[in-house]
């Protein structure tokens, strides 16, 4: 999967992540995480196949929008998926 990590909110000056940490309710699924290997961004690529939880959060945080990855660490301390020993922060 290719994708850019955010855009740019005209209206308040502001980055939103286009790496989330949860998906809608309704939201259209038509690849489950399982099948997921690689994710690029213009900030690097991984790999998520055979990555825990918390290992494929942290992977995803390292290739987001860096004004976005305080928001996406929050998010993931919040649904217990972050640990102390995660590389990033």
């Amino acid at each position: 999967i290719c994708l850019p990590s955010a855009r740019l909110d005209k209206n308040t000056g502001k980055y939103i992540s286009n790496i989330v940490p949860t998906l809608m309710p309704g939201t259209v699924v038509s690849l489950p995480s399982s099948l997921t290997s690689y994710v690029v961004t213009e900030y690097g690529m991984v790999n998520l196949k055979a990555k825990s939880t918390w290992e494929r959060a942290e992977a995803l945080v390292s290739i987001a929008h860096p004004e976005c990855r305080d928001e996406l660490i929050n998010a993931c301390k919040e649904a217990n998926i972050w640990r102390r020993s995660s590389k990033i922060r």
